[in-house]
């Protein structure tokens, strides 16, 4: 399991980083489409390319940081019913989620992207609007980033079933609302009586 759990953080730590550098992206495309915005209004040009920009950096940080919000815990789920049960429950729901659901779709995905990148990378692919961008880039990222998801998942099941077996502490303990609520009330009421 010690192996299994280093190659675990690893994987975290490449994600982090990944995940963590994306995040400028968002703010280099809202450069770009506030820039474009003002030359389009003030000097009545516009390009494709610019628009299209747009799109592959907020794809990028999109697909780029999937991972990250995996290993951060921060996924979709439905808190108000996963919050009712027990964090051994939780880990298993967990477990059950990523191996049956996660996975199975990342693969299936991997599986079509592959042939669908090369494609369009051998072809040369460009869009189809008037000075628009290449586009195997854009296809690549979404190889990337499911790439990325994969890895995140076997790490996160690895994790799990550390947790579930007691080789590891629980790297995000659960907290309801509710729970948080009382967290928080204590320690204002803290701050309150100093």
């Amino acid at each position: 399991m010690k192996s299994l759990l280093a190659v675990s953080a690893g994987i975290d730590r490449i994600n982090e980083i990944i995940g963590k550098a994306v995040s400028w992206l968002i703010l280099i495309a809202v450069i770009v489409s506030a820039t474009n915005a003002i030359v389009r209004k003030i000097f009545s040009v516009s390009s494709n390319s610019w628009l299209e920009l747009q799109w592959y950096l907020f794809g990028a940080a999109f697909l780029l940081a999937a991972a990250y919000t995996l290993k951060q815990n921060e996924h979709i789920r439905i808190d108000i019913v996963y919050g009712m049960f027990s964090r051994r429950v939780q880990h298993w729901i967990d477990l059950f989620g990523h191996v049956v659901f996660l996975m199975p779709f990342v693969l299936l995905m991997l599986y079509y992207f592959v042939p669908y990148v090369a494609r369009s990378y051998t072809s040369g692919e460009v869009s189809t609007n008037s000075g628009g961008l290449i586009i195997w880039p854009a296809k690549a990222l979404l190889l990337i980033g499911f790439t990325l998801l994969a890895f995140q998942g076997v790490s996160e099941i690895i994790k799990k079933i550390a947790v579930m077996r007691g080789d590891m502490e629980d790297p995000t303990p659960f907290v309801s609302a509710h729970e948080a609520a009382e967290l928080e009330g204590k320690a204002l009421v803290e701050e309150i009586t100093k």
